[in-house]
């Protein structure tokens, strides 16, 4: 069975994938209001000048027919605007779904940077779903409206409850670069660290204690893993490896056990009398002849 970050890192990823897909339809719908309501005005201002009927008449309509124009002064221009503003905003939100480029979101606009969540995001999209489903458009802008609406409201959700580690969880290169400090990171200091066998005293040692380094970050305890070379082990070997890749290897030294007694101090000497002391005597011995 796959961890739960597996789950999460493809969820996230899904639904980014539909993010992106809605605010692409949505671009391509608001190009085709544009098309169409310039269409619609110019019908409509070609009737107006060949019909008998008079201009009050035309002026009842709320709206020109079959677009999304106000029938008022400079109605076309808003309308052109906001399509405009719309698309302009759906660009922006792609880019920001992409990650890129992230210095800039992260420097000027940093509710879509690295460093927030998807509630900003989610935010824009139900604002501008909101604003296109206000109006009456056709099929495919509407579906595409009701759709980017959709994922807004889903976005939102997911920044409620990831917060702004979401970004890092859906990351591919974050998700390549796997668990880290799966070894200790603690180092002593250099001073103390000593690579012979022996001290400086001569005690011998019999233990190793392998630190890491924090500056490095091996894919293998021991040795780097290579495509033409397999590992070292825990040989002679791989210490050396370890400590070309910058492993630092320490052997505390012998200590006595706890049940040892401890030394005492030598006994005083008496300083020796001038009076004789017997010594045994070795006499030569001849041989009578």
């Amino acid at each position: 069975m796959a961890p739960i970050r597996t789950y999460i890192f493809f969820t996230l990823n899904v639904v980014r994938v539909l993010s992106i897909v809605s605010l692409l339809l949505v671009f391509a719908s608001s190009i085709l209001v544009i098309v169409n309501d310039v269409e619609a005005v110019n019908e409509y201002d070609s009737a107006k000048r060949s019909s008998n009927a008079t201009s009050e008449a035309f002026a009842d309509c709320e709206y020109i027919l079959d677009s999304t124009v106000p029938n008022q002064i400079g109605g076309v221009f808003w309308a052109v605007v906001n399509r405009l503003f719309i698309i302009f905003q759906v660009i922006t939100l792609i880019l920001s779904e992409l990650g890129w480029p992230a210095a800039f979101f992260d420097r000027f606009f940093p509710v879509l940077g690295t460093q927030f969540g998807l509630g900003a995001l989610g935010i824009f999209q139900g604002l501008i779903g909101a604003s296109v489903l206000s109006q009456h458009v056709d099929d495919f802008t509407l579906v595409a409206a009701f759709f980017l609406f959709i994922i807004g409201c889903i976005n939102m959700l997911l920044g409620l409850i990831f917060r702004e580690s979401v970004k890092e969880r859906r990351s591919i290169t974050a998700w390549r670069a796997g668990p880290q400090n799966t070894l200790p990171t603690h180092l002593p200091p250099a001073a103390h660290l000593n690579r012979s066998g022996t001290s400086s005293s001569g005690r011998s040692f019999t233990s190793s204690t392998v630190y890491e380094d924090k500056s490095r970050d091996l894919p293998e305890f021991g040795a780097a893993r290579s495509a033409s070379r397999a590992g070292y082990g825990f040989g002679r070997q791989g210490e050396k490896a370890a400590g070309m890749k910058g492993f630092l290897i320490s052997k505390p030294l012998e200590t006595l056990p706890r049940y040892a007694a401890r030394p005492t101090s030598p006994p005083s000497v008496a300083p020796r009398s001038q009076s004789p002391v017997s010594e045994p005597h070795f006499r030569s011995s001849t041989t009578a002849v």
